[in-house]
């Protein structure tokens, strides 16, 4: 390492300069592609261009990388749910919005939430993980009862399994769904909770009260 003209050691200019968040960018991508089992110190050192110790600097090991990747997701999931909605909302309403928005994120943290959507429950941090999407998936159950009960919806089936059609759809997108590509987030959203609320057919799209 050579010197600056005031004595200190010049910094390798062949080595990226990482903080924390954009550490854990490199580290969400690496477990995506290879799953978090098969990731292991070296290989993530290796993709920074990193030593294993430098990377001990910013955080404890893999696993605390996947537990501040899944809450990520996790937090950004929540607080669609924890918005306040007007006070004349209609639980069908707030079903929609919650669907929608919901889209959005795993639009925006499209990494994060195919981490979070892959895990195997084979640690400590993938369980509690695993139990928040759980929380998740019974909030809006509870949202798809209530929309259910005042007729926006129908009634004819457990609202729990309701609940897994609507987000099996829209956690699906994880496999295809392409940020940069032909499909603008908002012309995504707009398609999907319309087919998920009104179906495909001709009928459901021109029934006023469907718009």
């Amino acid at each position: 390492m050579s010197n600056t003209p005031t004595g200190r050691p010049e910094r390798r200019r062949d080595r990226p300069a990482y903080d924390r968040d954009s550490l854990l960018d490199v580290a969400v991508a690496v477990f995506n592609e290879r799953g978090y089992d098969g990731t292991g110190m070296e290989e993530l050192a290796r993709r920074l261009g990193l030593s294993k110790s430098s990377i001990y600097h910013h955080v404890s090991g893999k696993e605390e990388l996947l537990s501040l990747a899944v809450t990520r997701a996790l937090d950004a999931l929540f607080a669609v749910l924890d918005e306040e909605p007007a006070p004349d909302t209609s639980a069908t309403a707030r079903l929609r919005h919650v669907v929608r928005r919901s889209i959005e994120v795993l639009a925006a943290e499209l990494p994060y939430v195919t981490a979070l959507l892959r895990l195997h429950g084979n640690s400590e941090t993938e369980l509690r993980a695993l139990e928040r999407r759980r929380e998740f998936d019974h909030r809006v159950a509870d949202l798809v009862l209530r929309a259910a009960a005042e007729g926006g919806v129908r009634d004819d089936i457990d609202p729990h399994l309701a609940s897994r059609l609507l987000f099996g759809t829209v956690n699906s997108l994880i496999e295809w769904y392409e940020p940069d590509g032909d499909f603008p987030v908002t012309a995504l959203a707009d398609a999907l909770t319309a087919v998920l609320f009104e179906g495909l057919s001709r009928q459901g799209a021109d029934d006023p009260e469907h718009r």
